[in-house]
């Protein structure tokens, strides 16, 4: 399993709005950009996936900070590690942000290593998690949306429709790849992660 969480901006501004205007219209109000401070709002949204399914979308309400990531291995990743890999031989995978490396995370983890492993990530490591991926399938599906979400309850919904759509053979095909993009991050970044 590969997890990982995502922001996800109402509004998206890049800073490169450009406005013509004769001299004497500066003013004027066709040529004044309004802009809305952090994107007009965000949320945090937090995920996992296999080659064989999707995990639940969770909302995170607050800060993603160690004892709200804790929540959510305890909530979601432990029960659906136990469901999918019933003899304890599953995989997860998480990366080196503070939350994820916090000490009452990592004792969790140690309290309970028979019931799956836990992949080690080095600090500095190239980011080779797939689920980047999908959430870039998101927020593209999110950008072509007409009318675009107007408030923080709409992204919300057009993030899970958006999720639901991906297609089985989109995140198998990510899983598949793994055993060629390793190898090439290597290659291209030096000697082997060492765990």
């Amino acid at each position: 399993m590969w997890s990982d969480e995502s922001r996800f901006q109402l509004h998206h501004a890049d800073g490169r709005v450009r406005i013509w205007h004769k001299q004497h219209e500066s003013m004027h109000s066709t040529c004044i950009s309004t802009t809305l401070q952090a994107g007009g709002g965000s949320v945090m949204i937090w995920d996992m996936f296999s080659w064989h399914d999707l995990g639940p979308l969770i909302c995170v309400e607050q800060r993603l900070n160690s004892t709200t990531y804790l929540s959510i291995v305890v909530d979601q990743v432990h029960p659906i590690m136990l469901m999918a890999y019933p003899n304890r031989d599953g995989f997860f995978q998480q990366d080196n942000v503070p939350c994820h490396s916090a000490h009452i995370v990592q004792e969790w983890f140690q309290e309970h290593e028979g019931d799956f492993t836990l992949l080690r990530w080095l600090p500095q490591s190239p980011d080779l998690n797939p689920i980047e991926h999908l959430w870039d399938e998101v927020k593209r599906a999110i950008r072509q949306l007409v009318p675009q979400p107007s408030n923080l309850t709409e992204l919300d919904s057009a993030i899970d429709q958006a999720w639901c759509q991906i297609l089985h053979i989109t995140f198998q095909h990510l899983v598949e790849s793994m055993p060629r993009r390793i190898p090439a991050v290597l290659k291209a970044k030096g000697g082997p992660m060492k765990y």
